[in-house]
């Protein structure tokens, strides 16, 4: 069997010349449509139009062209079914061997700031997925390709035999699947979005390969990397790598953590994580004040971790960080001083996300955990605590400055495994309880690791206090003020201890659970 006949309607012209030339060489008759044709006959390449096949000319702006048993008989047509070709032979109808479409740009058209839903939906493609699925279909005798990178093997392949291999149109045809299926979920995705379907009786979502990964979570498990079609800006599928070693999936998941807690303040903050949790956190006037509050907030765990600002790193800050062995350092930018210092480290990461992180681009954002068989889906926690929203409960009301320091410890203790207690003072976090069975148990990892640091700290938990046990020890260690949610049915014990020791204790109304 040799390839007679291609068929090539393209919205990506990358490379496609260039194929064609190849394939009207080696005797191949071309057929093509719209933009693709004129390309082609401007290139000096010999192409028949889709009508010149169909007998019907190309109608509604290009709407219906391909959509004819002309064409989808010569690519579903079974070759060695004698059923088949007699009528096809009757018909005056003749095979199609080759198929090369990629489609409307619809994802590249959503993406668009100012898209309206007429022009999205007029990027809806019809023809080509049509044409690809019968292609892939009856791969067994068609080749179909949607993705420029193959052009190459295609052209090596009917340069050598006149025709491509079976594994080959296997291999194509699967891909054309994985293709249509997701260029079919990001249509379905926006158009849920448009109608308000939040849960649909059936979820279809799709991602894109960004790499595939030495090892999972420890060496003996395979992994790869992924990211969503329309993955926002300043998030780390966005980031670009500047230096160091290939990311691995611990990486990817403690730099993702350290991304979404630093997305809470607005102004300059430092975030460093170790295995998925806050072991630092400053804020200060500059990004250089803010990296020492979050370096001395636990100078042994931030050891080999992930360091996360808000701002460009400087050259003084550069400095600081090149002092001490990290995995990652990821912020908006680099100046080129602080670009040439870190980079003097072999084996550091360094990411640029170009603008600085922000939980609001994420509000609309939809967190996936699968289970064994199944996939849970809910809202990703971008909650803001807002003034108003505090309800003091306490004879005591706390300052201003205490106030400050709550806000802090809220912002981050709803980004610690739970059970969680975090302990802040003077722009850092002193203290971080994470992952405990109890909240004591939490309380007593926070006041440890503050030592001196925790009298005249204020206390932030992710969720109620079911006694008032963990008041007590808050109390014993200096602690003077308290955030938490409140809604517990012993929330009056809590109240009296704080009462009794004169801490100032505010709830939220809010339970930040990070399982």
């Amino acid at each position: 069997m040799s390839m007679k006949r291609a068929l090539i309607s393209v919205s990506d012209k990358t490379g496609i010349v260039e194929l064609a030339e190849a394939l009207a060489k080696a005797g191949v008759e071309l057929i093509s449509t719209g933009g693709t044709k004129t390309l082609l006959e401007q290139a000096g390449v010999p192409v028949i139009g889709i009508s010149d096949v169909t007998g019907f000319p190309e109608i509604m702006d290009g709407r219906v062209k391909t959509l004819h048993p002309a064409v989808h008989s010569g690519l579903l047509a079974v070759r060695d079914n004698a059923e088949h070709q007699a009528q096809m032979q009757e018909l005056g109808l003749s095979y199609i061997d080759l198929v090369v479409v990629n489609l409307y740009p619809f994802k590249q058209t959503i993406s668009k700031s100012d898209v309206t839903y007429e022009d999205a939906i007029e990027n809806i493609d019809i023809g080509g997925p049509t044409m690809l699925r019968s292609a892939a279909k009856n791969h067994a005798f068609v080749t179909v390709v949607v993705d420029a990178a193959d052009y190459g093997r295609i052209i090596e392949e009917v340069q050598a035999t006149g025709d491509t291999t079976l594994e080959t149109r296997k291999q194509l045809a699967a891909k054309v699947f994985r293709h249509t299926a997701a260029y079919d979920a990001v249509i379905a995705g926006y158009l849920n979005e448009q109608v308000g379907e939040t849960f649909p009786e059936q979820l279809t979502v799709t991602y894109e390969k960004v790499q595939s990964l030495r090892y999972g979570e420890n060496p003996h498990q395979q992994a790869a990397f992924y990211r969503e079609p329309l993955a926002s800006q300043g998030s780390l599928p966005t980031a670009e790598q500047l230096h160091g070693k290939e990311l691995s999936y611990n990486n990817i998941n403690d730099a993702n953590a350290a991304l979404a807690i630093v997305s809470e303040f607005e102004g300059p903050a430092v975030v460093a994580v170790k295995h998925m949790n806050p072991c630092g956190v400053g804020i200060g006037e500059s990004i250089y004040e803010a990296y020492r509050k979050a370096y001395a907030s636990d100078p042994t765990s931030i050891f080999g971790g992930i360091v996360a600002a808000n701002r460009p790193i400087d050259a003084d800050t550069a400095q600081l960080l090149s002092e001490i062995f990290l995995e990652i350092v990821i912020a908006p930018e680099f100046t080129t001083e602080a670009l040439e210092i870190l980079s003097q480290k072999k084996n550091i990461r360094l990411l640029r996300t170009g603008i600085a992180p922000s939980a609001s681009r994420n509000s609309a954002a939809w967190q996936l955990t699968s289970i064994d068989g199944g996939l849970l889906i809910q809202e990703t926690d971008v909650h803001r605590l807002e003034a108003d929203q505090l309800q003091t409960v306490t004879k005591r009301v706390p300052s201003a400055e205490e106030l400050e320091q709550l806000r802090l410890g809220w912002n981050v203790v709803k980004h610690v495994k739970s059970n969680a207690i975090v302990l802040v003072k003077d722009g850092m976090t002193v203290g971080v309880g994470a992952g405990q069975m109890n909240r004591v148990g939490a309380a007593r990892i926070a006041i440890e690791q503050a030592g001196e640091h925790a009298r005249g700290a204020v206390l932030a938990s992710d969720a109620f206090f079911p006694m008032g046990d963990t008041l007590k020890l808050a109390a014993e260690a200096g602690i003077v003020a308290v955030i938490q949610p409140g809604g517990s049915i012993r929330d009056e014990e809590s109240v009296q201890v704080a009462n009794e020791h004169d801490m100032a204790m505010v709830l939220t109304g809010i339970r930040h659970f990070k399982h």
